[in-house]
């Protein structure tokens, strides 16, 4: 019988071969005062990876996720991202706040890596021609638009006090219902910026007060928001309460209290749990006693399209996949089916209303 020896460069082929794997990058805040719609996309990555490695990977190649904490802030966003493309990782679906999404992206862009946000829904992240930058979420010009609508149609004759957090998010968002309500013969009878961390505002509810407000429309993260709605309430302030998707967290609900329920409505996506493409995800999450909120499944897509269209091309060098998700390509995704236009935008509007009912927000 004849004996075979493999050379040790043969040996080291082959284990690389046995051991290839396709590394992922997540960029998000997993500490800081917007944590908890970092853990929300955080939850969606490690599932659609679970399930994509479960049915064989990627090209055969097991995915690995990197991990990475910005905190939401822009500077440690820069850093995280010049660590991800000094490590080699062409791939990356973050980050969450949009005044981190896009610094960040002028790095990825420089480096070819492609970006997919799951959260960040300032209009300023796709519009500057960076053709391996997306968002799995709609837009705040597009957010505005159904906030704005909703405004204009219940209190068209009624005093109306817009507040911001002063970020590009709460800021951008902001500005966009006071541009939709102003279009439509709404004038604010207010219009305040508050800073991020704050935790006292009782000037700031003092200002809305003497206006008499019968609505309040803010723009900024679920933190400040609860604080402000329960301090508006323990006040005594029963005007509503309205913001976008930087609210949407069970953590908005546990901050703000009961008083916040019935009087508290924020603009989100319709809600994926009731898609039929979402089935069987959201059984893994259920058993996994995880709660698959806000982000949660818009991240898990992110991580779908990446992988179809690296699937589709047949290899993962981000310059081809990045041209096949502007394709026009249908992905299937726990969202349903995702296409994205020139600019890196997800091709459908997909903002309705949900009011906070018993602690928890429920589409309206």
């Amino acid at each position: 019988m004849k004996k075979f020896f493999l050379s040790a460069a043969v040996l080291l082929a082959l284990n690389s071969t046995a051991n290839a794997e396709l590394i992922i990058g997540f960029a998000g805040p997993l500490t800081g005062g917007s944590a908890a719609l970092g853990d929300q996309s955080r939850n969606g990555v490690n599932q659609a990876v679970a399930d994509i490695n479960e049915k064989g990977g990627v090209l055969g190649e097991k995915i690995r996720v990197q991990f990475e904490d910005d905190a939401g802030d822009p500077r440690q966003a820069i850093s995280v991202a010049n660590r991800m493309v000094a490590e080699g990782i062409k791939f990356v679906i973050g980050h969450q706040n949009s005044g981190a999404s896009i610094p960040a992206s002028e790095v990825y862009a420089e480096a070819g890596t492609v970006m997919i946000s799951p959260s960040s829904t300032n209009p300023m992240l796709t519009e500057r021609g960076l053709t391996n930058v997306f968002r799995t979420c709609g837009r705040d010009d597009q957010q505005g638009i159904v906030a704005a609508e909703y405004l204009l149609k219940t209190y068209k004759d009624k005093k109306l006090f817009i507040v911001h957090d002063k970020t590009q998010y709460g800021l951008g968002i902001a500005e966009e219902v006071k541009k939709g309500v102003n279009a439509g013969g709404l004038v604010e009878v207010g219009y305040e910026g508050i800073t991020v961390g704050e935790k006292d505002y009782s000037a700031l509810i003092s200002k809305i007060r003497e206006t008499n407000a019968d609505v309040v429309y803010f723009g900024g993260i679920y933190t400040e928001g609860a604080l402000i709605v329960r301090q508006m309430r323990e006040s005594g302030m029963s005007a509503p309460f309205l913001g976008g998707d930087g609210l949407f967290s069970s953590e908005f609900a546990a901050i703000a209290g009961p008083q916040a329920n019935g009087s508290t409505l924020v603009t989100f996506g319709s809600d994926p749990t009731k898609n039929p493409a979402a089935k069987d995800v959201l059984k893994h999450f259920v058993d996994k006693g995880v709660n698959p909120e806000g982000n949660t499944f818009y991240a898990y897509a992110g991580v779908q399209v990446i992988a179809q269209a690296i699937t589709a091309v047949g290899t993962a060098d981000a310059g081809k996949v990045a041209e096949k998700i502007h394709s026009g390509m249908a992905f299937d995704t726990v969202l349903g089916p995702l296409r994205f236009d020139e600019k890196g935008d997800i091709k459908k509007l997909d903002f309705v209303f949900y009011k906070l009912e018993n602690g928890k927000f429920v589409e309206n």
